[in-house]
C-alpha cells in the first residue's frame, strides 16, 4: 500500500473529549477515517496495546487518523458508544461508525486492521459496515443498525444489503410503511435481488400481521372448529405478528395438511413467504421445510 512506512502524526494522533468529539471524529471522518480508542489509566492491557495502535496509525502516513478517549473522563460519550469493557475500538468513515473491536489485538492484527481501513476508505468500508449492522439488528438494537446501513446506502445506493437491512431494522421498529417506502424507491437494477426479495417479503407479512386479530380469541375458535380453516390462517397472521414464528409456521403446516389446496394454495403460498423473509439458516425456516416435505412427501 502506498504510504505506508512513512511518519506523519501532524494531527494525526490526538486526544480528544466530549466536548470534541463532533469536530475531531465526526467531522474528520468525512476527510479520512477515524479510529477511536477507548481506555483507561487501571486498564492493564491498555499500556502495550495503545503504543501498539499509535505505531499502527503513524505508518499510514495520514491516511488514518486516532483520536484517543479515557473512559473515565468521558462517561457519557462510552455510554453513548456502548462501551462495555475496554480496549475498545470504532472506525468512523464520514461521520458514521463502519467498524468495532473490543479487546487487545497483536500488533499485526491492529497493523491489517489499519491497513484495510486506509484501503477501504473510497468506499466507507461498506462490507465492515453491514456486517455491524447485522450484528446490532441481531441484538435488537434495530436504531443504532439503521444508522449503519443508512451509511452504507450514502456510500453505495445500489446495495441490496443495504437496502434489505434498513428495511428490516425499520420493520423491527414498527415502521412498517417507512419499510414498504423505502424498498419502492429500490434501483431496478437491484430489484430482483435475493435481499430485495426477503425484505420485501417480510414487509408484506408486517402489513398482513398489523390486521391481524388477537391470538387468544383466534386460538378459541380454532378449538372450537379446528375444520375452519380461514380462523386457523388468521392464527398464523396473529401469531407471527406476536412474533412467534414457529407458532405462525405450524398453524399453515396443519392447514396444508388438512387441504392442500385451500385458496388456491394460500397456505404453501404463506410458508413459502416466511421462509424467504427469514435467513436462510433460521432454525425455524429448516425446520418448517422439513415438515412441508414431510407432508408433501409422507
Amino acid at each position: 500500500m502506498l504510504g505506508f512506512g512513512k511518519k506523519s502524526d501532524d494531527g494525526v494522533i490526538k486526544q480528544g473529549s466530549e466536548a470534541t468529539f463532533v469536530e475531531d471524529v465526526l467531522e474528520a471522518s468525512k476527510e479520512r477515517p477515524v479510529i477511536t480508542y477507548f481506555s483507561a489509566a487501571w486498564c492493564g492491557p491498555c499500556k502495550t496495546f495503545g503504543p501498539e495502535l499509535e505505531r499502527s496509525v503513524s505508518a499510514a502516513a495520514g491516511k488514518v487518523a486516532l483520536v484517543k478517549f479515557d473512559t473515565e473522563a468521558n462517561p457519557q460519550l462510552a455510554a453513548q458508544l456502548r462501551v462495555q469493557s475496554i480496549p475498545a475500538v470504532f472506525a468512523f468513515v464520514d461521520g458514521r461508525p463502519v467498524d468495532m473491536f473490543v479487546g487487545a489485538k497483536s500488533g499485526s492484527e491492529l497493523a491489517a486492521f489499519v491497513r484495510e481501513l486506509a484501503g477501504n476508505s473510497a468506499n466507507g468500508g461498506v462490507d465492515a459496515a453491514i456486517e455491524q449492522a447485522e450484528a446490532l439488528l441481531a441484538e435488537g438494537a434495530a436504531v443504532e443498525a439503521a444508522q449503519y446501513f443508512s451509511a452504507v446506502l450514502s456510500e453505495d445506493q445500489e446495495n441490496a444489503s443495504g437496502f434489505s437491512g434498513l428495511a428490516r431494522a425499520h420493520l423491527a421498529l414498527g415502521n412498517v410503511d417507512k419499510a414498504d417506502g423505502l424498498l419502492k424507491s429500490v434501483p431496478e437494477s437491484i430489484c430482483d435481488h435475493k435481499d430485495i426479495q426477503a425484505a420485501r417479503a417480510a414487509v408484506d407479512l408486517a402489513m398482513q400481521a398489523s390486521e391481524a386479530g388477537p391470538v387468544k380469541t383466534l386460538e378459541e375458535q380454532v378449538q372450537a372448529n379446528p375444520s375452519d380453516l380461514q380462523a386457523r390462517f388468521d392464527l398464523s397472521t396473529a401469531k407471527l405478528a406476536a412474533n412467534d414464528v414457529e407458532g405462525s409456521i405450524d398453524e399453515l403446516l396443519e392447514l396444508f395438511r388438512r387441504d392442500r389446496e385451500w385458496q388456491d394454495g394460500a397456505a404453501r403460498q404463506q410458508l413459502f413467504k416466511i421462509f424467504e423473509s427469514l435467513k436462510p439458516g433460521d432454525p425455524a425456516a429448516l425446520r418448517g421445510r422439513r415438515k412441508l416435505s414431510s407432508i408433501i412427501y409422507p
